[in-house]
Formats: structure tokens, sequence, C-alpha cells
């Protein structure tokens, strides 16, 4: 007893200094390996050129490095005390947005401030983590157990979910969705309640079918059968699939991807970048990719389970979870095994909102291994 209360002291007083030598340096050799990717494979699909993207991808992560260092040096209980504001703040964001936001690619998903454009579902995808993790921090086993326990945090899952599908940006309210839907299972929300709102999503498909946009049906029909449209609506997974088989074992070489270079390839810098990859470094390369984001993820929940706080434990669980459907949404997604539905892969896929949210997050990830030592009570 004594020695956890001489541990959780010596974590709350340390330096900067010391906190910045407590970092887990290996994790953020990996970020940093898949950010190399995403430069080089940026540079590639600019025919070899730093400019439009490779240069700004380098730039927002180099920015989003310092945040996330600063964010690690942070009092983790900070992050509680603050997360309700930073959750309304964001949903009053999602609320901005369906008033006045910027229309971009068919879709109403930004606010413009001039200098940058900031999609607040990203910031959403934290700060729906953070409220989460403090809500039950602070409840009861019992509480959670109850059908009353268990409406505030529902509420405030469907609430911004709700907000973003109807932007309409429907992979990202699936990952809000699917996020808060690990923590519910973490916390120990028993699987009656599961199955009981997976019944009812099922038996609500008819109704949600015909509150779906065109091009949103269209992708479903798409996914279910390409060849049906492949000059239009199945070009880009049709496509896809030629790049990734084209590509073999240890692909086409650096900047000879045939697909990608001769312009068949669609939104070969964002959605389909790891189409291109697979092509130019074959299944190599795209192993190494699944690869090095699975030793971030397992890093993360390795953290998680560290924590001897249990608001650090959903924090990180939350976050690693938020991640891990980034890719697997992407890479599914371009494989033909999920519909396209506009989820960029984190580090590689350029983007300026995503690179900065995804960069955060990793910084809160940091500060809840930084001070894993720190028992936060329940006020």
């Amino acid at each position: 007893m004594y020695k956890f209360y001489e541990t959780t002291i010596k974590t709350q007083s340390m330096s900067l200094t010391e906190k910045f030598f407590n970092l887990n340096f290996m994790y953020i050799l990996f970020i940093s390996l898949m950010a190399a990717t995403g430069v080089t494979m940026l540079y590639s699909a600019a025919n070899g050129s730093w400019s439009p993207w490779a240069f700004n991808h380098l730039i927002r992560f180099a920015f989003g490095f310092c945040i996330m260092i600063a964010l690690a040096m942070l009092d983790i209980r900070l992050f509680m005390r603050y997360a309700y504001l930073f959750y309304f703040a964001s949903l009053f964001l999602l609320i901005v947005v369906e008033v006045e936001g910027h229309i971009g690619m068919g879709a109403q998903r930004w606010i413009n401030l001039g200098i940058i454009k900031i999609q607040p579902s990203e910031l959403m995808k934290i700060a729906l983590v953070l409220a989460l993790a403090r809500y039950f921090h602070t409840s009861s086993l019992q509480s959670i157990e109850s059908i009353r326990g268990i409406i505030p945090p529902a509420l405030m899952t469907l609430c911004p979910a709700f907000l973003v599908m109807i932007q309409p940006d429907l992979g990202t309210a699936l990952m809000l969705l699917f996020t808060a839907g690990m923590i519910f299972f973490v916390v120990g929300v028993q699987i009656w309640k599961f199955a009981v709102v997976i019944i009812g999503g099922l038996l609500a498909l008819p109704i949600a079918w015909q509150f779906l946009h065109g091009y949103q049906k269209n992708r479903i029909l798409t996914f279910l059968d390409p060849e049906r449209d492949p000059l239009g609506a199945g070009y880009h997974i049709i496509q896809s699939k030629i790049a990734l088989g084209s590509g073999g074992v240890f692909g086409k070489g650096f900047l000879k991807g045939t697909q990608s270079h001769l312009n068949f390839l669609p939104e070969k810098h964002t959605d389909f970048i790891f189409t291109m990859l697979s092509e130019e470094f074959g299944m190599v390369g795209a192993v190494f990719v699944v690869i090095v984001n699975f030793l971030i993820i397992a890093y993360t929940y390795s953290f998680a389970m560290k924590s001897n706080s249990y608001f650090g434990k959903l924090v990180a669980i939350g976050l690693a979870c938020n991640y891990f459907l980034y890719i697997f949404i992407n890479i599914s997604m371009v494989l033909g095994m999920l519909p396209v539905v506009g989820i960029p892969l984190p580090l590689i896929s350029y983007g300026g909102t995503v690179m900065l949210s995804v960069m955060s997050s990793f910084g809160i990830i940091l500060c809840v291994y930084i001070n894993r030592n720190i028992n936060i009570g329940k006020d």
C-alpha cells in the first residue's frame, strides 16, 4: 500500500522533463512510420512531386506531433475535469454545421474559419470517448446495470450520431456508435441490452432505407453487385480490386503503379491510398501497414491495462477502438468487403482534420500512459 502511494505521489510531481522521458518512444516510432508511409505515398500520388499533397501532409504531421506531445504532458485529471465541456462544445459545432456549414464534395461537414476548415465530427470522436469515460468512471455498477443509468450515455451517443448522419456522413456516425458500443461493453452493460438494440436496428432497416440519400443507396447496391454499374457507381471498387490484384506479392515498384499513375484509380490520395500502396509495394507493403497499425492498437490496449484509473482505461480503450475502426473500415472498403463510406486511412490518407484528430488521440493515450499510476477519484 505504501509503495503504491509513493508511486502515485511521484507521478503527480513529475516535471515536464521527467514526463517527456516517460513517453513510450516505441509507440511514437510506430506512429511516425505510418506518417512517413503517408508522405511517401502522397509523393507518389503526385507523380514524384512534393506538391500538392506530400509536403502539406508532412507539415500537418509535424504540427500534429507537437499537439500530441503537448497533450501527453498534461495531467490526466484535466481531461476528466473538462470532458463534458469539450463534449458540449463539439456538439454545438455539429449544430453550427447544420445551420451554416461549409459544403464540400456534396456534403455539409465543415466549418470554414478562413485559414482552415474544421470537421466537428472528428472532434466529436474524441469528445464522446472522454464524456462516456467520465460518466462511467463516476457511476456505480448498479447504476450501469439499470435502464435509468444507461439512458444518459445512450443520449450522449445518439445525439451527435444523428447530427453526423444527416450531414450526411454515415461512416462517421457508425464509428461513433460502434466506439460507444465498445465502451458500453467494457463497463459491463448486460448482453441482452445489446441484443435488444441489434434486433431493433435490424427491424428498423426497411424504415431507415427510405431515409437514405440516393447515392447512399447506390453505394450499398454497388457493394452487393459492383458490376451493376461498372462505369458509374461501381467504378471505384472495380478499379481498386484491379490495382490490388496487379500488385502481386512485391508490387510494381515505387512510382510505377499503372492504375494510379494513369488515373484509373480515383481518390488515390485519400480513401483509396491503401490500394495505390498495395499496387506499388504489393502484399508485402500492405502487410507492413497492417502489422504496424496492429502494434499501435496493441500498445494502446496495453496502456489501458496498466492504468490505475478507470477513467484512463476507458479513454485508452475508446480511442483504440476508434483508431481500429478507421483502419478496419478503410481497408475493408477498398477490398470490397464493405460499402464505400469515405473513411480515410489515418496518418496515410491526405486530410488535415483527421490528421490533427488522430494525433490528438495519440497525445491523450500517451497522457494515460505517463499518468498510469495516478488513481483518480470519483469526484
